[in-house]
């Protein structure tokens, strides 16, 4: 309860420390399914949670979709959470504008910089393509 009073956990991850606690893994099964059961411990909240706060960070839906996967949430709770958080587009083009202001890139050396900048963020080539070129 006190990991669990801190932050959000996802049922795996929670799973993952205790054992590496040296906690026995059948009975941290069963208190994590009573954690659940009594919504102390909910895989959606931690989700929503996550993207909100990496969504706040500029961070794009590559990125935050792997560090989900990397907690242990299923590909299908990813992918719904990461279609609805946000216009991943706009999200690109705000964290580009805030790292290197307002004005489209004037050359390639720096619409290349732009583009790593906003790749290692986590965009797809498609929403960096459309940060850059300023599409709507």
């Amino acid at each position: 309860m006190r990991y669990l009073a801190r932050r959000e956990y996802a049922a795996a991850e929670l799973r993952d420390k205790l054992v590496r606690r040296g906690y026995d893994g059948a009975i941290v099964a069963q208190v994590i399914a009573q954690l659940t059961e009594a919504r102390a411990q909910d895989d959606d909240r931690f989700i929503e949670a996550f993207v909100r706060s990496r969504v706040g960070r500029g961070q794009g839906p590559v990125r935050i979709g792997a560090e989900l996967r990397q907690r242990g949430i299923p590909d299908e709770q990813v992918d719904a959470a990461l279609a609805t958080a946000a216009d991943w587009r706009a999200q690109a083009r705000d964290a580009r504008a805030a790292r290197f202001g307002a004005g489209p890139p004037g050359d390639w050396s720096t619409r290349g910089k732009q583009a790593r900048f906003l790749e290692q963020r986590g965009f797809t080539h498609e929403q960096i393509r459309a940060a850059l070129d300023g599409d709507e």
